[in-house]
């Protein structure tokens, strides 16, 4: 295995970061007079970003910039960051996927401190868990296309494990974003990638008259996001820097789907993806699949063999959307030409794949029901969602808890989704288990969001051990900013 600084030079040099990645470069703490000088600062400001030659797009980044610049933490080890907003807008910066306090958090739901307008907020906490973590705006952006996360506030944070990782040979950071949005007329989500595939008939038959009452009333679909350009580390397909490597080579790269609202998918002809971790969390089955699924803020760590020499495109299975940019050439050494792309087979993602056989998981102590459901076109055209027939309210002003928990007890959620919608549904500040996808039972895989598809119902358990307000929302940003979201407390 060649050496850990190794690996990081050559991703660097790989995927575009390196001038940022330097300005992040940890700092020991040091008083300077009655100053102390923060381990890492983040600005958040808005400036032009270059996703193809003579192709600028201007949006709020980090450090001015897209993706924001790789953060690399110690876990366990304190850190403290400075974070500067530059706008004209109060900001919430989420670590999301760690265990963190509410004051840290970067949720306003949760009561975590705003970062002020031109002005500055410290936070300290210590990273955990290990693995690939990111940080992004928390900001709802409703009817704003311009705000919350489809703006270029998106960058990854990976906490280095206390004990090795694995045999890789060097490490590729990506991170998927789509730019430009737009507003149309909603329709039916393609959900055919997902298994199991049963759906439970009683919330399809509530589900479906429900938006077949509203129709035959009059009403239009409500608003859905569509997008212009699409990156790979704020790349155009074929107008960044390929991936450059060598026969025999394992490439473990750790990817993140930073969209707004987009479930993205991504293969590369002749190689298959060996899964070491989801959402940072090592799996107990490392399975080998040929195409990754992730839903919106969903993570993927994978090691790759280098075994099938050529120029080749890493890109997403809609022609459309890697034919206006959602893809990254890999080209191996002595190889040059048109980067290839072949169709692979079809293959059906689940989650189950890289559960621990034979397993059952731990009886909870409680189980919440949970129903989501969609009021169509309900609020000025774009969708209402409802948890058990409540809709978030819209206003800025914090709401009382509905869900109350003990310290150190485990709570199952039963999720029961009547739409057709697949919704990536994220817990905040803990990490849950997978125990039932669709009827069948799974035991072992730890994950902060899960795809829970359309007509579906999913179990997932964790455990009371982060006191504080605990946001659970759906991470598509319409669906949250719409009334999607609730909270736990604790104490």
């Amino acid at each position: 295995m060649k050496g850990v600084a190794e690996s990081r030079r050559a991703f660097l040099r790989t995927s575009g970061l390196a001038a940022s990645a330097l300005l992040f470069s940890p700092k020991h703490l040091f008083a300077a007079g009655n100053e102390v000088v923060a381990d890492y600062t983040v600005h958040i400001k808005a400036a032009p970003i270059e996703i193809a030659p003579n192709q600028i797009l201007s949006t709020v980044t980090y450090k001015g910039q897209f993706p924001g610049p790789l953060i690399r933490l110690q876990e366990g080890r304190q850190v403290t960051v400075d974070i500067f907003d530059d706008t004209d807008t109060p900001e919430q910066l989420h670590w999301h996927g760690q265990k963190v306090s509410t004051d840290v958090d970067g949720a306003a739901e949760e009561g975590t401190p705003y970062v002020p307008a031109h002005g500055k907020r410290r936070v300290t906490f210590t990273p955990n868990p290990s693995g690939l973590r990111f940080y992004h705006t928390h900001n709802r952006a409703g009817a704003n296309l311009s705000a919350g996360q489809y703006s270029g506030q998106v960058g990854p944070v990976y906490i280095e494990p206390k004990e090795n990782a694995g045999r890789y040979d060097r490490e590729v950071f990506l991170v998927l974003k789509e730019f430009e949005p737009t507003l149309s007329r909603g329709g039916d989500m393609a959900q055919d990638f997902l298994s199991p595939s049963k759906t439970d008939k009683a919330i399809k038959e509530t589900g479906e008259g429900a938006m077949k009452a509203s129709l035959a009333e009059g009403m239009p679909h409500g608003y859905e996001v569509g997008y212009k350009f699409f990156t790979i580390n704020g790349r155009m397909l074929g107008h960044g820097e390929p991936i450059r490597v060598k026969q025999g080579e394992r490439v473990l790269f750790h990817i993140l789907n930073g969209s707004a609202t987009e479930i993205r998918s991504l293969a590369m002809p002749g190689h298959s993806f060996q899964v070491i971790a989801l959402d940072g969390n090592p799996v107990p089955n490392s399975a080998s699949v040929p195409v990754l699924w992730l839903g919106t803020a969903e993570r993927i760590s994978v090691v790759v063999e280098m075994n099938h020499p050529g120029v080749w495109i890493l890109g997403d299975l809609a022609d459309d959307d890697r034919r206006h940019g959602m893809g990254i050439v890999v080209e191996y050494a002595h190889r040059s030409g048109k980067p290839q792309w072949s169709k692979p087979a079809p293959f059906r993602w689940n989650y189950a794949h890289f559960a621990k056989p034979g397993a059952s998981a731990a009886a909870p102590d409680e189980t919440f029901d949970m129903t989501f459901a969609k009021d169509n076109a309900a609020e000025e055209g774009f969708n209402r969602w409802t948890i058990n027939g409540i809709a978030y309210p819209m206003s800025n002003e914090m709401v009382p808890a509905s869900f109350h928990l003990k310290q150190g007890k485990r709570y199952r959620i039963r999720m029961r989704n009547a739409s057709d919608d697949i919704h990536p549904i994220h817990l905040h500040r803990h990490s849950f288990e997978l125990t039932n996808l669709a009827g069948a039972t799974t035991a072992g895989i730890m994950k902060d969001v899960v795809m829970l598809g359309g007509y579906q119902q999913y179990d997932i358990d964790f455990v009371a051990d982060n006191p504080g307000l605990t946001l659970f929302h759906c991470h598509q940003q319409l669906h949250m900013d719409y009334g999607f979201m609730t909270l736990f407390d604790y104490t």
